[in-house]
């Protein structure tokens, strides 16, 4: 089991940085092109991105202080909320998608959390 989670977490350090890129490409292409998720909404696209991210690199690195990844990912979201306040980006930028980008995060704490506790556990026995 120790070795499935070590995997698991090599394996989402490297998804995270692809991740990382798409997400921000897709933030400010000045006309992203359209995902078949597009339907349900802005801030759902936030949340599932801001989610995924989290979830990549809290486990992806486990010694990572929780707080310091929450810090670190929402100052990636109000980065992106920044940029897409450029005029020539033809994007609105809007602070509730940075606080639906934080909300995502600490949600996706809490299976990290769990990750890291299983890692923990199965490491120590």
């Amino acid at each position: 089991m120790l070795k499935a989670l070590e995997t698991l977490s090599r394996l989402a350090r490297l998804l995270f940085w692809p991740a990382l890129i798409f997400a921000l490409v897709m933030a400010v292409l000045p006309q992203p092109p359209q995902l078949p998720m597009t339907d349900m909404g802005d801030k759902v696209q936030h949340m599932l991105a801001f989610f995924t991210l989290t979830l990549l690199a809290g486990t992806g690195w486990p010694r990572l202080a929780l707080v310091r990844a929450l810090l670190a990912l929402s100052l990636v979201g109000a980065g992106i909320e920044l940029v897409q306040a450029i005029p020539a980006l033809h994007r609105t930028a809007d602070w509730r998608d940075w606080m639906a980008d934080t909300a995502a995060i600490c949600a996706g704490l809490v299976p990290v959390a769990v990750f890291r506790h299983l890692l923990e556990q199965r490491s120590t026995a």
